[in-house]
């Protein structure tokens, strides 16, 4: 499976998310998507990440656009992590990695001395004909909702 590229079409896909909910691309037709890449549940930077497209889900919402959090835990950890913090969006479970291929996310990270692959936090911005229009890559949490909010209004702009 090859990966996508920007201005390129995303391959359909099926996935299963939070809320007993089949995520399959092609039913999104019409709308934007935001599929966001984050290493672990219930972590800081993941949490503060959610959080902040929590916060500003009226103004994707306003500007015709679905947000889904992606990460290889399961559905069990997602629903608490979804409940507890409130998330009014869906998160999709990848333990196979399927979707983290499609968008090339997972690379060689290091921690305290430690090698091993992981997702690199990263984010997509699919438009409503499900061409990839954005890519933003080993993201800083700080200010990014605000800049994949942006790029999200001038697509409708």
């Amino acid at each position: 499976m090859s990966t996508v590229a920007i201005d390129q079409k995303v391959p359909s896909f099926t996935a299963q998310a939070t809320s007993e909910v089949t995520v399959n691309l092609d039913d999104l037709a019409g709308k934007n998507v935001v599929i966001y890449f984050y290493p672990k549940d219930s972590t800081p930077g993941c949490t503060t990440e959610g959080q902040n497209f929590r916060d500003n889900i009226e103004k994707f919402e306003a500007a015709n656009t679905v947000i889904f959090g992606v990460s290889r835990d399961g559905l069990r950890a997602h629903e608490n992590f979804k409940a507890k913090q409130s998330f009014p969006f869906e998160l999709i479970s990848d333990p196979d990695e399927e979707l983290c291929k499609i968008f090339d996310v997972i690379k060689l990270k290091k921690n305290y001395g430690r090698e091993y692959m992981g997702i690199d936090r990263s984010t997509f911005l699919i438009d409503a004909e499900g061409i990839l229009r954005k890519e933003w890559r080993t993201v800083k949490v700080k200010g990014h909702v605000e800049e994949v909010l942006e790029a999200v209004q001038s697509l409708n702009a």
